[in-house]
């Protein structure tokens, strides 16, 4: 009895100790959650109606495309609930396309209350919350951890901006919608998506690290930011972005993949950012060479390519990608407030990016929040043109 009350005594401290030197590697963590704190603060929202009650350009057009747009529409009509969702293509995908339009919808909604004060978009979103987290049990599949990890991440998102920012949720449907996201959401994601390409484990990480905001839950958002830094899938960062020069692990895959895994990851370096924790800095702003490389080979410039292998043994890449050449997605308008107005950093091939497609329209789904020159330029100056041909 004696010797296994020791035993128990030696491995819990042992646990303790790993635990420690595993938060300690998320260094600057604030000891309490900052809220509303993932893609939007107090002081980012308060920018945005500034510029907009001005008539300030890009932002006034810009949100005239948001609020224009179908989900932004306080009169949404919900799509779903639905008890099961599975993303999985051609003929198992239920529940999910319908998911994908609810979560817009809050998140836009949800967006929309902070930025006009109007009700209507409060009580929305959180109809649409509470529909889906009283009803969905479970969400499976081969892509469950991307209909969990994308879906998730806009509800979340919606979540953070309606509790803490207006009265009208009731605490008891909050708890509800706190269990859906630990029964529901966070399982299919918990241990990412090691077997895969890296944009999986990117839509992982970043909800990991909504969630743990959102819930209060430290040890989660740690786990994600630690994965961040060294986990073992192709979401880890320098997985992703494989070298110096930018490359990423999907450049060889096709354009629309490899701006997706970006995205995703710098969508995880904001809620991180907004508690705190510089994760865009990591490994010399290797995420910034990443979104320079893909931004240059995708403005009609030529990159070096690396022949490379994935941590799974099963991605071979030769050469880089044509698929999607040109195909601009929304995810950059983020990246450069972030390098070159927070940290006066050149991201040339990334401005332009930014440009080519501003004001920034949806993204494509529910992959990233979208409309990025309305919610993420807090620059009083937005960069011009960097790149000639």
């Amino acid at each position: 009895m004696l010797r296994q009350l020791i035993t128990t005594i030696v491995f819990t401290g042992l646990l303790s100790l790993h635990a420690v030197r595993c938060c300690a590697q998320v260094s600057n963590a604030p000891a309490s959650f900052r809220h509303p704190g993932l893609l939007h603060t107090q002081e980012s929202l308060h920018f945005i109606r500034t510029q907009v009650a001005a008539r300030q350009e890009p932002w006034f057009s810009a949100y005239q495309t948001f609020t224009n747009h179908a989900q932004s529409q306080a009169a949404w009509k919900l799509r779903g609930p639905f008890a099961v969702v599975s993303r999985d293509k051609p003929t198992l995908r239920f529940g999910d396309v319908e998911m994908v339009m609810d979560a817009n919808a809050a998140y836009q909604n949800a967006l929309l209350w902070c930025l006009t004060d109007n009700p209507a978009h409060a009580w929305t979103a959180i109809r649409i919350l509470n529909a889906w987290a009283n009803t969905c049990t479970r969400i499976v599949g081969h892509d469950m951890q991307l209909a969990a990890g994308l879906n998730g991440f806009k509800l979340v998102n919606a979540a953070e901006l309606i509790r803490h920012t207006s009265t009208f949720w009731k605490p008891e449907e909050i708890a509800t919608f706190e269990r859906f996201l630990n029964t529901v959401v966070k399982p299919p994601i918990y241990d990412f998506a090691t077997f895969a390409n890296g944009n999986w484990d990117a839509a992982c990480l970043k909800t990991l690290l909504a969630i743990g905001v959102f819930c209060e839950d430290r040890p989660l958002f740690e786990r994600a930011c630690i994965y961040y830094r060294s986990g073992s899938g192709n979401g880890r960062l320098t997985h992703y972005v494989i070298n110096e020069a930018g490359q990423c692990q999907e450049s060889g895959r096709d354009q629309g993949h490899t701006q997706l895994g970006l995205g995703l990851l710098a969508e995880a370096c904001e809620v991180a950012w907004n508690q705190g924790v510089d994760l865009y800095g990591e490994n010399n702003n290797r995420l910034l060479k990443g979104f320079e490389y893909t931004a240059r080979y995708n403005l009609g410039y030529d990159v070096p390519f690396v022949p490379c292998v994935d941590t799974t043994g099963r991605y071979r890449q030769t050469k880089i990608a044509a698929d999607k050449r040109g195909e601009l997605l929304s995810i950059y308008e983020m990246v450069v407030n972030h390098y070159c107005g927070r940290r006066n950093l050149q991201a040339p091939y990334t401005t332009d990016a930014a440009i080519h497609g501003r004001p920034e329209g949806p993204a494509h789904q529910c992959d990233h929040a979208g409309f990025g020159t309305l919610l993420f330029s807090q620059l009083r100056q937005l960069p011009q043109r960097k790149t000639q041909k």
